[in-house]
């Protein structure tokens, strides 16, 4: 009994010591002059943002002279140029493998996904030093400059040994034989772009969405507007990438088109360091691996504790909120193990005067900090689920191009380079986007008398069942590409066949990686934002992974017995038809587990915010 008056009186010391810093906050949060009457209150509100963000000098931002569209939109120019210059590298990559390396077709499309998974994989990398030490805007900044070198450095590599002689890589002139020095140059080159890409990419989403104050109603829906006309600049910038660079380096001319890859990410970079002074920052929380392993670690030593019911009496408030400097999550049902690294008592708290002093993060940890575990918890199930999406995508940077390659691309004597057929694929974002958000949503909205149409969980479910009718549609041109084929002659069906696979994937790419980009940043913690952007650029890292082991044993089981296999190096003498049916059942198997996941899904509960206003979650 005394014990339990014990625990409740520290209890009670610790919520009012917090309640206290809490109110300190409040009254630091805007610096005032004058008296501080109801003229300088309503200025708070009016004048500054109320999520936390901070101007470059740490004091909190002013909404007149700071963030909103205006640095919203510098930053998806930003993010155009980038990707601009990406693609640019890219898009054609396969083909400068076949082409001037020498490589064959299975061995270039494999080098193409583990290149391409190694892009989102460092997002990760970039993504913890951003939430952890540096900040958004200085991670962005120095990405930025890694990725311009890369590609300085590959444009003079392709440039001074691997275009030998000159004019060769455009499918007809063969280039000479390189040295593994020269090999390795263009491979650091190619891994330093994927390098800064990568760290950069996630970032920036996060960092044009901290532009707008989520507490304030107007911007907060701009907030939501940002990523899908981020996703339409990200597509907008490939769309050069994919028609004009694709033709200069389809035509041999690939020196030409690294260059212009290169200018077009320094004047993104420039473009970024120039408005510096008006950007919204939120400060990093300092590393969240050491929060994550604290809960496990708090949760273990109170593996006995018997716990009330309902999650009550836990710890709300300490040092360790103030650390990671993120708002109050409130307590959900479910994984109720980690509930106990909150749990007070006795021992948790020394009081010194009227003050108590936590005595040990890595035994008491906050609601908080339980539930942003529990908030990565949840998110993981979602998020493999959209690995085999990625799988799916990634062909059309690969094996699409393949295929094109292999039919009739002369129209009306005009002859189409085999990867500016993802132009199809960006027009066709551009269009969706402007259908969803200007007819689709607002009758869904109407139909659910709900300001809301499909929540993230349902767009993105959405997303796998068109990513299998594009495979479907893949499949069945592939079947008739093969029967017009002639031997080593390629075949006569006109590459123009393969236009509905790629506005299909197009079109769920809207749903998929828009609805990624928006659930994945409104589901994870305050002091998570950036690991919630790269766990989408991370599923198309494992895609492309995944992509890659999937060729091979699909080669290594197919190629047996003298057998050219599904995927040889003449498409005319194997089978990618059955390849792609293989990927369209298995996009069915992962949305019917996919369902599930989301149907189990719990959405994160801010404090002051509803679980509907920030889940989406639900199908």
């Amino acid at each position: 009994m005394v014990g339990a008056m014990a625990n409740s009186e520290v209890s009670k010391m610790a919520k009012e010591e917090q309640e206290a810093r809490e109110g300190e906050m409040r009254v630091g949060v805007v610096p005032m002059e004058g008296d501080g009457g109801t003229e300088a209150r309503g200025k708070e509100c009016c004048d500054y943002t109320l999520d936390g963000s901070v101007d470059l000098r740490g004091r909190p931002a002013v909404k007149g002279s700071s963030g909103g569209w205006v640095t919203g939109i510098l930053l998806l120019v930003n993010q155009g140029l980038a990707t601009l210059a990406f693609f640019g590298v890219g898009v054609n990559l396969v083909l400068f493998l076949t082409r001037v390396l020498q490589q064959n077709n299975a061995d270039a499309a494999n080098n193409v996904s583990k290149w391409t998974g190694t892009v989102y994989i460092f997002s990760l990398f970039g993504a913890f030093l951003s939430d952890s030490y540096w900040g958004r805007y200085k991670t962005c900044a120095i990405f930025q400059v890694i990725f311009v070198v890369g590609l300085v450095l590959l444009s003079l590599c392709a440039h001074l040994f691997l275009l030998r002689p000159s004019g060769c890589g455009d499918g007809h002139a063969p280039c000479g034989s390189h040295s593994s020095i020269e090999v390795g140059v263009f491979y650091v080159s190619i891994y330093l772009v994927a390098f800064g890409y990568g760290g950069y990419q996630p970032n920036i989403a996060t960092f044009g969405a901290d532009q707008f104050d989520e507490e304030d109603p107007g911007e907060a829906h701009s907030k939501v507007s940002f990523f899908s006309y981020f996703y339409l600049a990200l597509n907008l910038g490939s769309l050069f990438s994919n028609t004009f660079l694709s033709y200069l380096q389809d035509q041999g001319m690939w020196a030409l088109g690294f260059w212009a890859s290169g200018a077009s990410a320094l004047l993104a970079l420039v473009l970024f360091l120039v408005w510096t002074l008006r950007y919204r920052h939120f400060k990093p929380g300092g590393n969240p691996l050491s929060r994550i392993c604290q809960v496990v670690i708090a949760a273990s030593r109170k593996s006995r504790v018997r716990m009330p019911p309902g999650g009550e009496d836990l710890y709300v408030g300490g040092e360790c909120a103030e650390v990671s400097g993120t708002r109050k999550i409130l307590h959900t049902e479910g994984f109720n193990f980690l509930d106990r690294a909150a749990y007070v008592d006795s021992n948790d708290f020394t009081i010194q005067g009227e003050r108590s002093i936590l005595r040990d993060p890595w035994r008491l940890c906050t609601i908080t900090q339980v539930e942003e575990v529990k908030c990565v918890l949840r998110l993981l199930p979602i998020w493999l689920c959209t690995i085999l999406y990625s799988v799916v995508f990634t062909q059309m940077a690969s094996l699409f191009v393949e295929q094109g390659a292999a039919m009739n691309t002369n129209v009306h004597g005009f002859r189409i380079p085999p990867a500016s057929m993802s132009a199809f694929d960006i027009l066709s974002v551009a269009t969706v986007i402007f259908f969803n958000r200007r007819l689709l949503n607002p009758v869904i909205c109407r139909l659910k008398k709900s300001p809301r149409g499909l929540t993230e969980l349902q767009r993105m479910g959405v997303g796998l069942v068109i990513a299998v009718m594009a495979m479907v549609s893949a499949c069945a041109v592939e079947h008739f590409r093969l029967k017009h084929a002639g031997g080593n002659a390629g075949s006569s069906l006109s590459i123009l066949w393969q236009v509905p696979q790629y506005v299909l994937i197009g079109a769920s790419e809207v749903f998929m990686y828009v609805g990624q980009l928006e659930f994945f940043n409104g589901q994870a913690p305050d002091g998570l934002k950036s690991f919630g952007s790269a766990l989408c650029m991370t599923s198309m890292s494992l895609g492309n992974y995944v992509s890659d082991v999937l060729v091979t044993i699909v080669m290594e089981i197919t190629a047996k017995g003298g057998r050219p296999g599904w995927i040889p190096g003449n498409l005319n003498n194997g089978h990618m038809d059955r390849f792609y049916f293989l990927l369209a059942v298995l996009t069915s198997v992962d949305f019917v587990v996919y369902v599930a996941c989301a149907k189990w899904y719990k959405c994160i509960k801010l404090e002051g915010k509803s679980g509907e206003e920030k889940g989406g979650s639900g199908v």
